[in-house]
């Protein structure tokens, strides 16, 4: 059971950025994203920006999601108090749905044009069921701000004594 809550701050959002539902990103539409990362890693992010990951189920590339629940689960064996969520909005330029294990195109995306590769939730992709984007180019990335964990209150037993 988890001791900390993940919650973002009420924002305004930029004129022409939005949250992503549940559909396929449109092409050239810029989202909200998250990334889930160590506080080390994200000094590092924030001082010399988003990198490609060498590899992982989608090829190269940055790993993100919209969902701010599944970004906080990484690095996953990782303490949760050490890691943080990096909120960024993403123009994910052309993208192509990859809805199943072996797809033609699972680590060759890129090489076909596209910019942003994208898992749909509960594809059998994912463990988890909730949806991934892994973005080719960082430059499509802009960081927004990071987010904590913050530690739930303690209640002890079933009396609700604290």
């Amino acid at each position: 059971m988890s001791q900390f809550q993940w919650a973002e701050d009420d924002f305004a959002l930029p004129a022409g950025v939005s949250y992503l539902g549940h559909s396929q990103p449109d092409d050239g539409e810029t989202y909200v994203m998250y990334h889930g990362t160590t506080t080390l890693n994200a000094q590092l992010i924030l001082s010399t920006g988003f990198h490609q990951s060498a590899g992982g189920m989608l090829g190269r590339g940055i790993y993100l999601s919209r969902d701010l629940q599944k970004a906080s689960r990484y690095p996953i064996k990782h303490p949760e108090s050490d890691r943080v969520v990096i909120r960024v909005m993403v123009n994910v330029g052309k993208v192509i749905a990859i809805n199943y294990q072996g797809h033609p195109l699972q680590k060759t995306w890129h090489a076909y044009g596209f910019d942003t590769a994208w898992v749909p939730p509960n594809c059998g992709m994912v463990r988890s069921g909730l949806e991934e984007d892994c973005v080719w180019d960082p430059n499509r990335i802009r960081i927004m701000n990071i987010i904590k964990p913050q530690p739930l209150p303690y209640h002890c037993g079933a009396w609700g004594y604290m």
